[in-house]
């Protein structure tokens, strides 16, 4: 992903509001299969940390972002931000 992208798609995140939270447990099986989902129907999801997640912000998005073969776009104190192209009904044309 190239700069321009990532600038994009940070652009596009400032009028997301979190979708997924993740609290006291922290990552778990239930939390990967729903950002799969959400990513699959939105492509661009932003993912909050709650004050009760022991978890480091930056390691937990790159854990998920691995997990679901995305990219992550920012991490801004406890919020991150993933993409991933949609493979059944792409939805963001990225620039180039």
């Amino acid at each position: 992903m190239t700069s321009r992208q990532r600038a994009y798609l940070r652009g596009l995140a400032n009028n997301l509001d979190a979708i997924i939270q993740i609290g006291k447990q922290g990552v778990t099986p239930e939390i990967s299969a729903g950002i799969d989902e959400a990513l699959e129907a939105r492509e661009l999801v932003k993912v909050a940390l709650l004050q009760n997640c022991d978890e480091n912000v930056r390691e937990a998005a790159e854990f998920l972002a691995q997990n679901a073969k995305a990219d992550c776009v920012q991490v801004i104190g406890r919020k991150f931000t993933l993409y991933r192209r949609s493979r059944t009904k792409p939805a963001i044309e990225l620039p180039r």
